[in-house]
């Protein structure tokens, strides 16, 4: 059997020590120590990631396009890949599992919930120059290492086919809260797919997962000094990026809702990074996406839970249900704040149009 221990040798040979790593729910992680310096090692999940080669070749593709750079442009580490001994970027073990490893990037932590408004403003900057420092990539350079990925109308159309499935309909408080808000706002699902069809927004290379614990603070300064989980890297839209890490960011609970203070911090810090590439309509659907992600969020959460919480790891059966009333909860809280939302982006628009 291949324990990790034993897949860390195909790394390096002077392997001290092996622990787990990190709380993540979909690869699994662990820390390799080593006599010289240690590494991360990661299994990745191929029910999510069919394709873990593809994962592999555009982190190279980037990894590349990064090296190219100016150092002193580039104010994030990005995490290298370490080759096993025989050379190769993975490696592939008798189960078809596919292993890699990363550099550790020491005395850092990752955050669950944003302390204070240097929090946001530091994943702002960590958002905004990570699209600032893929710009000038050619999105289809990268596989598409999860189709269907964000793209709100497939979420919706396989909702309709599990409700047509459903045996018996959902009598609940929280499960009729979620199919009436889901009835009642599912036209705003095409709003951004139909404007990239429309050519109004344009494909970028994107995170794909830019979530708060996907920063890396450093331990003394709280400054963020890494962005992490880069097998999501693929062409999209960066008003995904943005409304997903908004989502991740402004959320408050007991009650939940959209806190408007984190919310302008956020997008000042990033739009300070990345508005020199931002277009007239990249601003315009900044909102429909702010809106648009927890609502996605709630329809995928909802709709496992109707499918018996197949894709998401529970603890219980109705963790899913409630995760789903959560996110649409969020989404209403964005809406009722829409007037004030749309003012916000106008004025930072205007602040970032005076210093170009």
């Amino acid at each position: 059997m291949n324990t990790p221990l034993l897949i860390a040798h195909q790394f390096a040979n002077a392997v001290t020590q092996i622990t787990p790593l990190g709380n993540g729910l979909i690869n699994d992680t662990f820390l390799v120590t080593t006599e010289t310096s240690p590494f991360v090692l990661q299994r990745i999940n191929r029910g999510v990631f069919p394709a873990p080669e593809q994962i592999m070749a555009n982190l190279i593709t980037f990894n590349q396009h990064i090296a190219q750079k100016i150092s002193a442009t580039v104010k994030l580490q990005i995490p290298k890949i370490i080759k096993t001994l025989d050379d190769s970027t993975f490696y592939q073990d008798e189960n078809g599992d596919c292993w890699r490893a990363l550099s550790f990037i020491g005395d850092t932590e990752s955050l669950e919930t944003i302390g204070n408004i240097s929090d946001a403003e530091q994943a702002g900057f960590a958002l905004g120059h990570f699209h600032c420092l893929v710009s000038d990539l050619d999105p289809l350079l990268l596989h598409d290492t999860l189709p269907g990925f964000h793209i709100t109308p497939e979420y919706l159309k396989h909702y309709h086919q599990v409700l047509k499935q459903s045996v018996k309909p959902e009598s609940s408080y929280g499960s009729r809260y979620c199919a009436e808000f889901i009835a009642k706002f599912q036209h705003i699902a095409d709003d951004l797919e139909t404007a990239k069809q429309q050519g109004l927004l344009s494909l970028r290379v994107i995170h794909g997962d830019p979530k708060l614990n996907n920063f890396l603070f450093d331990k003394y300064s709280k400054k963020v000094v890494s962005i992490i989980d880069l097998d999501t890297v693929k062409p999209g839209l960066v008003q995904y990026d943005i409304g997903d890490c908004l989502r991740s960011c402004c959320q408050t609970f007991e009650p939940v809702g959209f806190n408007l203070d984190i919310c302008a911090a956020l997008l000042k810090s990033y739009l300070t990074e990345a508005g020199a590439f931002f277009t007239e309509q990249d601003y315009l659907f900044l909102y429909p996406a702010i809106q648009l992600i927890p609502f996605e969020l709630g329809l995928r959460f909802y709709t496992d839970y109707l499918e018996g919480n197949r894709y998401f790891k529970v603890t219980e059966p109705e963790q899913n249900l409630r995760r789903a009333a959560d996110q649409f909860r969020l989404c209403k809280s964005i809406m009722v704040q829409e007037s004030a939302i749309k003012n916000l982006i106008a004025q930072l628009k205007k602040e970032v149009d005076a210093h170009c």
